[in-house]
């Protein structure tokens, strides 16, 4: 399932292998999002192209649309995408609460009105696990309540509990691949122990922190980070739920952190804009206007192989697809190519000075809205 093969001497960061039945997924690792059973605009073969090992998918959204009968119908998500390779399902309880118009929360479950058409849902561990079953996921999420930010402790303490009851409940069900477990407890340091704690006991196949990225400042998150690691097993992967600029991964790899998603490369993508080793650029700017450049020098992505940033400006200020289409598949290089120097500096005992050098020298940008 998952082998620890190197630790670094000077952080926490980890090189490791993971073993799921679609394929082996070398880490530390970025998780392309498809949260609808498509990463936007980019197609299977020019995920495998740009480096996916393994994709993100969300129970919430498919079971909302197409539905499970779809799916099933279909043989699974695999053989509806065209994805031969691992996919993780998030169970849809961050998006029950972010999403749903209304919501009542009871000790079975949540019932609420999906933000489709406000059709009367309900989701509970079970149904999140058999959804995930029926999706065929390699790894599954458990069902869990994320509360938001800024959380008071009785509330946060509450949420907690009832999450790891949650989380039993989910264990008892049977699903065809892995289970991660979910280290909840807001910003409450001593919560996030006693999560990740309970977990632990109940033996899952890896853990993720989650309740980060909703809106705290990053100190916060990385302390929350930091107050959940050392509970977990150092033999099970360790998964930083929808984080996080590439500065930030390249943070929380040293804190022990083995899988990330995000869904920055496409989302910025749509606006123009291209990650680089130096931060962000928007090609909208008129200083593109007549560059004859890529987007950036030495890159091997088939953007950058082919087409200048000047003809990419062209099709982003025309609204032509196809530059949305490139500029995404950079991106999502970006983020994999990263993850694959991370693996290599971790390799070659050089994880402190690569740090350094990438974090000291990323301008970092306030993300394009959507």
């Amino acid at each position: 399932m998952f082998s620890l093969l190197q630790t670094d001497l000077t952080t926490k960061a980890r090189r490791g292998r993971l073993t799921t039945a679609h394929g082996v997924v070398e880490t530390p690792a970025f998780m392309p999002v498809g949260t609808q059973g498509s990463v936007k605009a980019v197609s299977p073969a020019e995920l495998r192209e740009v480096g996916t090992q393994i994709l993100l998918g969300n129970a919430y959204h498919l079971f909302v649309r197409p539905g499970m009968d779809v799916m099933r119908h279909f043989g699974g998500l695999h053989r509806f995408m065209a994805w031969d390779g691992p996919i993780l399902t998030d169970s849809g309880g961050f998006q029950v609460f972010s999403l749903a118009k209304l919501r009542k929360i009871t000790e079975e479950g949540v019932h609420f009105q999906n933000h489709l058409d406000g059709a009367p849902c309900f989701l509970g561990p079970r149904e999140a696990m058999e959804i995930q079953a029926a999706l065929g996921s390699d790894i599954a999420m458990l069902f869990d309540e994320c509360p938001p930010y800024p959380c008071a402790r009785e509330d946060a303490a509450e949420s907690l509990a009832r999450t790891l009851r949650w989380a039993a409940r989910c264990k008892e069900v049977p699903t065809p691949g892995l289970k991660f477990g979910i280290v909840q407890g807001s910003s409450y340091p001593d919560l996030r122990r006693e999560s990740a704690e309970a977990l632990v006991a109940m033996d899952f196949d890896g853990y993720a922190v989650g309740g980060v990225s909703v809106g705290e400042p990053e100190p916060e998150m990385m302390a929350a980070i930091e107050s959940s690691e050392p509970w977990l097993p150092a033999d099970r992967p360790r998964y930083a739920m929808g984080l996080g600029t590439p500065p930030q991964m390249v943070e929380m790899v040293a804190r022990g952190i083995d899988l990330f998603d995000c869904v920055l490369p496409t989302r910025l993508a749509r606006n123009g804009t291209a990650f680089t080793a130096r931060g962000t650029i928007n090609l909208k700017n008129a200083p593109y206007i007549y560059d004859r450049g890529p987007i950036e020098d030495g890159c091997s992505c088939a953007a950058c192989r082919q087409f200048t940033r000047g003809y990419l400006r062209h099709l982003v200020k025309a609204g032509e697809i196809l530059g949305l289409r490139l500029i995404s598949q950079h991106n999502l290089h970006f983020y994999l190519h990263l993850m694959a120097r991370v693996r290599q500096a971790l390799e070659l005992g050089s994880f402190a000075s690569f740090r350094r050098d990438f974090v000291a020298g990323y301008e970092v940008h306030v993300p394009a809205p959507d």
